[in-house]
């Protein structure tokens, strides 16, 4: 399995293959090789800052003699006007890294800001509830997804397939219930060796009835009502943990986690995020004066 440093460098090669292709060449045709100068990012919007690092990774891996000066780190609050970072170096590496970097902030930026947003709205009302993401993500992208919900406050579900077991309700049909699938997912544990949490979805009741017969780690209420939910948490009663899904929005979540789930999903944080607009502004433009 590959690392994240590795999945990253593949993304970035790709990025830039599908990007620069054989030349940039409106940078080419225009700007000396030898030409020297700096660019400051500029915020223009209000948010959670993320994905400092990984920018940095974009500017040195392309060229190594860029120079990356950071004002603002992760998961600070920004507001427009803010200078979030400064990089020198040659004048066609600046242009030819400019919407890689770009890309990368505003996207995982944005990520962060709705998580923030969500977190903060659960806990000013009272509750424990944690906010979690999904695999519903950007396929390429999910490391960095996954790390800028963590930056804005919440929690990863998983990573992928390989770190925890889901049994949604397509694993429970084909197996031919909750019961089985559960049991099968332990006995599989066992004969391989692998110390992975398990989560059974329920649509019903009876689903949750037999999950907590068998017995597991965590259960997923889909599609519960947040009345349905409070009396599923009484029924579960600390067993093992809980978690909500199907549909919830921000407006509709305080109900959910005030009957006392412990956490809510939210596939909305990847798929449908509006990116925090930022802009990298040649040093001394009339542009970085907002």
């Amino acid at each position: 399995m590959l690392s994240v440093k590795e999945l990253n460098d593949k993304l970035l090669d790709l990025a830039f293959s599908e990007d620069i292709g054989d030349g940039d060449h409106t940078t080419l045709c225009c700007i000396p090789e030898d030409a020297m100068g700096e660019c400051k990012l500029l915020i223009k919007e209000a948010g959670i800052f993320a994905g400092v690092e990984i920018a940095k990774e974009v500017f040195h891996r392309f060229d190594p003699d860029m120079e990356v000066k950071v004002f603002i780190q992760d998961g600070t609050l920004v507001k427009p006007g803010d200078i979030a970072l400064s990089v020198k170096g040659r004048e066609r590496s600046l242009l030819q890294t400019e919407r890689l970097v770009l890309n990368i902030l505003q996207r995982m930026s944005g990520i962060a800001t709705m998580t923030h947003k969500y977190q903060k709205a659960l806990r000013d009302a009272g509750t424990k509830t944690r906010v979690l993401d999904t695999r519903k993500t950007t396929p390429g992208m999910r490391m960095l997804e996954k790390e800028a919900v963590k930056i804005g406050g919440g929690m990863n579900h998983r990573i992928g397939l390989f770190d925890m077991i889901l049994l949604k309700d397509n694993h429970i049909d084909f197996c031919g219930g909750v019961r089985n699938a559960i049991s099968r997912a332990k006995k599989y544990c066992e004969e391989h060796h692998k110390k992975l949490k398990i989560e059974c979805e329920v649509r019903n009741f009876k689903e949750l009835e037999e999950a907590l017969a068998e017995g597991c780690d965590r259960i997923m209420f889909d599609n519960f009502t947040p009345g349905q939910t409070r009396e599923a948490v009484e029924m579960v009663a600390g067993r093992c943990e809980t978690e909500s899904s199907g549909g919830i929005t921000f407006e509709t979540m305080i109900p959910y986690a005030k009957a006392g789930v412990d956490f809510i999903s939210f596939g909305a944080l990847t798929h449908s995020v509006k990116g925090l607009d930022m802009s990298l502004k040649a040093a001394g433009s009339d542009k970085l004066n907002i």
